[in-house]
């Protein structure tokens, strides 16, 4: 319940100070680089690590089916990936950076790979367990986040303007959707 609200504080307020960072040209990911670089990193393996106990609790109480603690870990598995392989510089940032998208290197290759894995299983997460709540407001509410970070994603990966902030969107939007429902399920299971 904690992940999301620690990563995107984080990157929102380093997306607001970092100098040269513009979340309209640049995703967040890129804000692991530079010289506050760590802050970024180490919000992506911590969020990553809380992600993955969130699924071994889900796992453990039984509430999210055989797939919904398996798409979490997967969630949580490609934050730390990401985390640990740092994305390319470009367009400008951090600066000094050639205004120019970057050469993929094989660390940004797999910081690709790794934010893909999790935005993929929260997407799914979001389908998956809203099922849970089937018929209710709470479902719909679900697939409309996990379809604001599909379409995010995908206009951020056609490098339309304005892709990175419209991805961040997406991503506040399924991971609070995620994170309540952790809460609610919680809280259910206390009763």
């Amino acid at each position: 319940m904690l992940a999301a609200p620690l990563w995107i504080l984080l990157a929102v307020a380093q997306a607001a100070t970092r100098t040269g960072f513009d979340l309209t040209r640049h995703p967040v990911s890129m804000l692991s680089l530079g010289d506050l670089g760590w802050i970024q990193i180490s919000s992506f393996v911590v969020a990553g690590v809380l992600t993955l106990c969130g699924a071994a609790g889900l796992r453990h109480a039984g509430t999210g089916g055989a797939w919904g603690p398996r798409l979490l870990g997967l969630q949580g598995a490609g934050l730390i990936l990401a985390g640990v392989f740092p994305a390319d510089p470009g367009f400008a940032f951090p600066p000094g950076t050639p205004d120019v998208p970057g050469v993929m290197s094989s660390a940004g290759a797999a910081h690709m790979a790794a934010a893909s894995m999790s935005f993929i299983a929260m997407i799914a997460f979001c389908f998956v367990l809203g099922r849970r709540f089937s018929g209710t407001s709470w479902a719909v509410a679900g697939r409309t986040g996990g379809v604001m970070l599909a379409v995010g994603l995908s206009w951020a990966m056609s490098g339309a303007a304005g892709g990175p902030l419209a991805m961040f969107v997406g991503v506040i939007a399924a991971w609070t959707w995620i994170t309540v429902t952790m809460f609610r399920l919680k809280q259910a299971a206390q009763i």
